[in-house]
C-alpha cells in the first residue's frame, strides 16, 4: 500500500505538464519543476531563478505581503511602495479627518518631510521557502487523536522556526500546511514596521463606481495608493523614528509603458489568502445555504443603516468608511458566489467529480483502506456540525457586531489583568493600553450608529434562531421591557459609560484612594454596566457551540487529508497546485477577452473615455472630479496614451487570483510591471471553488492610468524620477 508521502511525490514533485497554464496558484520553489517550461513557451523570456531565488535577487524580493491582506510591490530603490487604493483605504481612512480628508479629496506628499507615518501598517518581504513534509510526518506519525496532532504540530513547528531564525531579531517563520495537511512548509519573513503614506487619487477615483462597479467588468477604477517602507541606518526593520530612512530593497520592479495586447503573456505574483479547489458537494452546500446566505441577508440590513448615517455626516462617513468597504466587500463577493454556483451547476458537478473519485477507490482494496471513508467522514463531520454554525454565523453577524459591546468587554478584561498585575511597571503598561485602546476606538466610533444596528441585528437574531440559543438578555427584554427591543437597547445606551469617549474618562478618571501598590485604574467601575452585561451573556453561549462544531473536527480534518491524498493519486500525471493560504504564489496566463453571455463581447481593456461615460453627478459612486475631466478634455495624457491617442484605465487577463491578490503586481514577459491585480469578474464568483477557464478574469489597473493620475491630476510627477521606466 503506498504511503501519503508517497503519493505526494509522485503526484506532485515530478516534473509535469500542468493541464491548464492559466490555472493556479503555484508555489515559487516549484517553478522550475512544474511550470517554466510551459511560461517560456508561452512567451516567458526569464528564468525560474530570476523569480525566485534565496542565494540571489529576484522578483520575489520586490513583491509584499501588504498589511496582512493585500499585496504590494516595491517600484524604486528608495523603498516606494504601490498597491491597490482599498488595501491602503484603512491606513489612508486613520490618517484622515474632516478638515483633511484624504479618503475623498485624496492626498500626495511633494517631500519625503510631508510622507504620513501609517500606524499599525507593517510590509512583510519572504526570506525563503522550504519543503519540511518529512520532518513534520515523522513528528506526527504515531498520533492517532487530533488533539494530540496539533500539540505535535505546534511542538515541531516551534522547533523549525527557532532553526531557521536562531538569533537574527529581524527575522520571523511560519509553518504553512499545504494540500490539507499532505505537504508542510516552512516559510522565513522579514517585517518592517515604518511604512509612510505617500499619495492616493480621490476615492472618486481609486474607488469610481464603489459597490455598483465592484467585481464587475467593464471596470474603470484607478484603484492604487503608494507609500513608502522606511529602515534604520542599517537597513534592517525598526519602529517609526524621525532617524530612519527610506529602506533599501533588494530588487525593485521596472515599469513598462507598452501597453498591453490580446495574448500577450502575463504572469502575477502575490498572497492569495483562501481558495478551496478541493471543496466537497456537501461543504459547498454548507458554504452557500449558511455562510453566505446569513451573512448577504445581515450584512445587506447592516450596510444600509451605516450608508444612511454616512451620507448624512462627513464625519461618520470617514469613522465608518473602512468598516462598510470590509462588509460590504464580502457581501457582494458572496451573493455573486451563490449567483455563480447555481448558473454553472457547481454543485452537480462537485457531486460528479465524488462519483468519479467514489468509484476509483473501488477499483482497488488498497485504495478502498486508504480513502474509502474520506467522503463519509467529510459528510458526517457537517451534517453533525450543522445548527451550531447556523448559529454561529448568525451569532457573529448580528449580536457579535455591537460596537459598544466589544469596547465594554476588551476594557472588562484589562481591568481583570489590573487585579492580577504584580509590579508597578505592569499596571502602568495597562493602563496605558486602556488609553490607547479608548483613542483608537472612538476615533472611529459613532454610538447612533450603533445605537440603530444593534437594535436590528438583535431583532434578526431574535427571528432566525431558536430560543434554545438565546442569550439570556433576551428573558430581561421580556421581563424589564416587554419585549420591547428597542426600549432595551436605549436603556442600554442611555446608561452605559461606553456610549460616549466622554462619560468613559469620566469614571476611569475620576479620584480614588490610592494605596502605594495600586493604581488610578485598581477598581473596576464596569463590572455593572448594561453594555458590559450584553456583552457577556451572547458570549456565553458561544464555547456551547464551537465545542459542537469542534467535536466533528477531527473526522472532517482526518476525511479532507485522506480526500485530496486520493485526488493526488488519482490525478497523477497532472501537475496540482495546492489551495491559497497566504503564502507567496505565483500565477501565469495571457491577456484575454471574454464572452459572458450569448451575443456579448467585453473588449480586454478599457479606457478614460468610459469614465466620463459612467459619470452620474447625483450618485456618489459615480462622480468624476473637475480637473480629470478637464484632462480628458484636452486629451493631455503625455507618455502615458495608447497609440491611438487613448488614455487606458484597465485590462483583463486569465489569472488565477482570489483575495490577497489585491495590489499584485501584473508583470509582462519580462518581469516588468505593467499593472495592479485588484478584483475577479462577477460571472466567475464561484473561482475560489472551481476554476472557469472561460469565464474567469483578472481586472487589473493599468499602470500608464496610476503614473497619468500621480503625475498630471496629483502634481506628483516628482515621484516617476526614482521609478525605473521602459518606455
Amino acid at each position: 500500500m503506498k504511503k501519503i508521502t508517497l503519493l505526494f511525490s509522485l503526484a506532485f514533485l515530478l516534473i509535469l505538464t500542468p493541464a491548464r497554464a492559466d490555472e493556479g496558484m503555484w508555489l515559487l520553489p516549484l517553478l522550475e519543476k512544474m511550470n517554466i517550461k510551459t511560461m517560456q513557451k508561452m512567451g516567458l523570456q526569464l528564468t525560474a531563478e530570476d523569480i525566485y531565488s534565496i542565494n540571489h535577487s529576484s522578483l520575489k524580493d520586490a513583491v509584499v505581503h501588504f498589511g496582512g491582506g493585500c499585496t504590494g510591490e516595491i517600484i524604486s530603490a528608495e523603498g516606494l511602495l504601490v498597491t491597490n487604493h482599498h488595501c491602503g483605504y484603512g491606513s489612508i481612512r486613520k490618517l484622515s479627518t474632516v478638515e483633511h480628508d484624504y479618503l475623498t479629496n485624496g492626498y500626495w506628499a511633494m517631500n519625503r518631510n510631508e510622507e504620513l507615518p501609517a500606524e499599525g501598517l507593517t510590509v512583510t518581504f519572504l526570506e525563503s521557502f522550504t519543503d519540511v513534509t518529512k520532518t513534520i510526518e515523522k513528528a506526527l506519525r504515531k498520533a492517532d487523536d487530533q488533539h494530540v496532532k496539533d500539540s505535535l504540530f505546534r511542538s515541531i513547528s516551534s522547533e523549525l522556526v527557532l532553526k531557521a531564525v536562531g538569533n537574527n531579531q529581524f527575522l520571523n517563520a511560519n509553518v504553512y500546511s499545504m494540500y490539507g495537511g499532505n505537504a508542510y512548509y516552512l516559510v522565513v519573513s522579514k517585517t518592517y514596521k515604518d511604512v509612510r503614506f505617500v499619495g492616493a487619487p480621490p476615492s472618486s477615483i481609486g474607488k469610481f463606481g464603489a459597490d455598483t462597479d465592484n467585481w464587475m467588468w467593464p471596470r474603470h477604477t484607478c484603484d492604487f495608493s503608494m507609500f513608502r517602507v522606511y529602515a534604520d541606518k542599517d537597513n534592517n526593520p525598526a519602529d517609526y523614528s524621525a532617524d530612519n530612512v527610506p529602506y533599501k530593497p533588494k530588487q525593485h520592479l521596472t515599469i513598462s509603458l507598452k501597453g498591453v495586447k490580446p495574448n500577450d503573456f502575463t504572469f502575477i505574483m502575490g498572497y492569495p489568502g483562501r481558495t478551496n479547489r478541493f471543496m466537497t458537494q456537501s461543504e459547498l452546500v454548507e458554504t452557500r445555504d449558511i455562510t453566505n446566505a446569513i451573512s448577504i441577508y445581515t450584512r445587506g440590513i447592516r450596510q444600509e443603516l451605516m450608508m444612511e448615517d454616512m451620507l448624512a455626516s462627513p464625519k461618520v462617513k470617514i469613522q465608518y468608511a473602512s468598516k462598510y468597504s470590509g462588509s460590504s466587500n464580502g457581501w457582494k463577493k458572496w451573493i455573486g458566489m451563490n449567483e455563480t454556483f447555481a448558473k454553472l451547476n457547481v454543485e452537480q458537478r462537485r457531486a460528479q467529480e465524488e462519483a468519479e473519485f467514489t468509484k476509483w477507490v473501488s477499483e482497488k482494496k488498497s485504495r478502498q483502506k486508504q480513502y474509502g471513508e474520506a467522503l463519509n467522514k467529510i459528510n458526517s463531520a457537517i451534517a453533525d456540525r450543522k445548527d451550531a454554525t447556523y448559529v454561529n454565523r448568525y451569532l457573529s453577524e448580528t449580536l457579535n457586531n455591537a460596537e459598544i459591546a466589544s469596547i465594554a468587554f476588551y476594557i472588562n478584561r484589562y481591568y481583570q489583568a489590573l487585579q492580577r498585575a504584580a509590579s508597578p511597571a505592569d499596571k502602568k503598561q495597562l493602563e496605558q493600553d486602556i488609553r490607547d485602546l479608548i483613542d483608537a476606538f472612538y476615533t472611529d466610533y459613532s454610538a447612533p450608529t450603533d445605537r440603530k444596528i444593534i437594535k436590528s441585528m438583535i431583532k434578526i437574531y431574535r427571528d432566525k434562531v431558536s430560543a434554545d440559543y438565546h442569550p439570556s438578555f433576551y428573558q430581561e427584554i421580556n421581563e424589564k421591557f416587554g419585549g420591547n427591543i428597542d426600549r432595551y437597547v436605549d436603556n442600554m445606551f442611555d446608561n452605559s459609560i461606553f456610549a460616549s469617549k466622554e462619560k468613559l474618562l469620566n469614571v476611569i478618571n475620576a479620584p480614588k484612594q490610592e494605596s502605594a501598590d495600586e493604581t488610578a485604574f485598581a477598581a473596576n467601575p464596569i463590572q455593572d454596566d448594561p453594555a458590559l452585561k450584553y456583552s457577556l451573556s451572547y458570549r456565553k453561549i458561544v464555547p456551547a457551540l464551537r465545542n459542537k462544531i469542534a467535536a466533528s473536527q477531527n473526522d472532517f480534518y482526518e476525511g479532507k487529508k485522506q480526500y485530496i491524498a486520493g485526488q493526488l493519486e488519482m490525478r497523477k500525471g497532472t501537475a496540482i497546485y495546492p489551495d491559497a493560504n497566504s503564502s507567496m504564489r505565483l500565477t501565469y496566463g495571457t491577456v484575454l477577452p471574454y464572452s459572458p453571455k450569448d451575443a456579448v463581447v467585453y473588449n480586454y481593456y478599457t479606457t478614460l473615455d468610459g469614465v466620463m461615460e459612467k459619470e452620474d453627478p447625483d450618485n456618489w459612486e459615480f462622480i468624476v472630479p473637475e480637473k480629470l475631466k478637464e484632462l480628458h478634455a484636452a486629451k493631455d495624457y503625455g507618455r502615458y496614451a495608447m497609440s491611438n491617442g487613448q488614455m487606458p484605465a484597465c485590462f483583463i487577463t486569465n489569472g488565477d487570483i482570489t483575495g490577497g491578490n489585491s495590489g499584485s503586481p501584473v508583470l509582462n514577459a519580462k518581469g516588468e510591471l505593467i499593472g495592479l491585480a485588484f478584483d475577479g469578474n462577477w460571472e466567475a464568483m464561484s473561482g475560489d471553488i472551481i476554476f472557469e477557464p472561460e469565464l474567469q478574469r483578472c481586472i487589473n489597473v493599468d499602470i500608464r492610468y496610476v503614473l497619468f493620475i500621480v503625475d498630471k491630476f496629483g502634481g506628483a510627477g516628482y515621484l516617476l524620477d526614482e521609478m525605473t521606466i521602459s518606455e
